[in-house]
């Protein structure tokens, strides 16, 4: 197919095309194409693509988890700023969380996945796991499902939460707005936690996979009283459906740290150039001890949730375990459409891929972002 045939619109820089080629490649070969591209290099924008009927790169879509890396870029600003200690125990900034053996769980060991406080017995219904302050109550009093210390696993719907409730109690503000008022406005962001009225008309809502791969995508599900199904509120009744989540206002008004990012890829990526080389003549967010500090492993072995090796750095997914191409201080966060965001401090590329509809066998960003990152490096290593 031409470009033209499958509609890919935006920009690259020179030296970029090659970027496009394979862009165009990935939307060929999705009978339902709709997805954004935006990477930066030393904070220069140098792609800027989308494709796919009623999309454009104005367009917000729900990226889930891509929330928790603006979650702890405010946590590092905090630890930056000397408010977060990282080795002292969560309990010491929010007392009610001791409870049931939790008592000397740590701020890095929180950030770590190592609490092992991935859910509570029963799941949470769809407004609760909306309502940052009703997860962390309940979070508060429920035992770990592991040995702290023990293990490490993904906290899918509650790390958020979980770190949210640090940072209200030493702020006195939420993530969200911390989110809002050090990092979206003055670096002109165009992702939201929490998605306000006003931009409602350009939320394009998130797309199931067809019939045929639901089939499959249920056959495989794990058991709701597994790890993997806790972590994923599977143990619920009913278990959350993704797809209903995000497209439910009350979710996109609240916009929830763990699982409530909504807006694009020019946004996701303009975050990460902002964290790494700075934007709009403003300095980067993060100093190198602290930018180090977050992009050093702190786990090691697999996860106990996803099975994925060596999983995470300080809060952030460690990005070279996925794409080898990667610095091994690569950092991002990928979400459950299959977007995936990342910044390699090594190369002062930042790389943002977004989806309207769940990809298929993705396991933490859609198969093709393989193909992509590998364009954009290869393009920025030749300037």
């Amino acid at each position: 197919m031409t470009l033209r045939e499958v509609g890919v619109h935006g920009t690259v820089a020179a030296g970029y095309e090659h970027v496009r080629e394979e862009f165009a490649a990935v939307a060929a070969e999705d009978d339902d194409p709709g997805a954004q591209l935006a990477a930066y290099h030393d904070g220069r924008q140098v792609v800027d693509l989308w494709a796919g009927d009623g999309l454009t790169g104005d367009s917000l879509l729900a990226l889930y988890s891509s929330a928790k890396g603006a979650v702890y870029l405010v946590v590092a600003l905090l630890v930056q700023d000397g408010v977060i200690d990282l080795d002292r125990p969560v309990a010491a900034y929010w007392p009610e969380f001791a409870a049931e053996g939790k008592a000397d769980i740590t701020v890095r060991a929180l950030l770590s996945h190592q609490s092992g406080l991935i859910g509570v017995d029963g799941g949470f219904s769809t407004s609760e796991l909306a309502d940052d302050r009703i997860l962390a109550r309940r979070l508060a009093g429920q035992r770990p499902y592991w040995p702290p210390g023990t293990g490490y696993g993904y906290h899918a719907f509650v790390i958020g939460a979980l770190v949210g409730e640090v940072v209200r109690r030493v702020a006195a503000v939420s993530v969200q707005e911390l989110y809002e008022h050090r990092i979206r406005r003055p670096y002109g962001l165009d992702f939201y936690f929490g998605l306000p009225e006003r931009l409602e008309s350009r939320y394009v809502p998130v797309r199931p996979l067809p019939p045929a791969r639901l089939e499959a995508a249920a056959a495989n599900a794990p058991a709701p009283d597994s790890l993997t199904g806790i972590a994923f509120n599977l143990n619920a009744s009913p278990p959350t459906d993704l797809v209903e989540f995000a497209n439910t206002r009350s979710v996109r008004a609240l916009g929830p740290a763990s699982s409530g990012g909504f807006g694009n890829a020019r946004g996701l990526a303009g975050m990460y150039a902002a964290a790494i080389s700075g934007r709009r003549g403003r300095d980067p967010l993060l100093e190198p001890g602290i930018l180090a500090e977050f992009t050093t492993a702190h786990v090691s072995g697999l996860d106990l949730v996803t099975g994925e090796p060596d999983h995470f750095l300080l809060g952030f997914e460690a990005q070279c375990v996925r794409y080898p191409f990667l610095g091994p201080d690569a950092f991002g966060h990928s979400g459950a459409v299959g977007a995936q965001t990342f910044a390699d401090p090594r190369s002062r590329v930042t790389y943002s891929y977004t989806r309207r509809r769940f990809a298929f066998g993705g396991g933490g960003g859609a198969p093709e972002n393989h193909r992509l990152a590998t364009a954009v490096m290869n393009a920025a290593t030749r300037q």
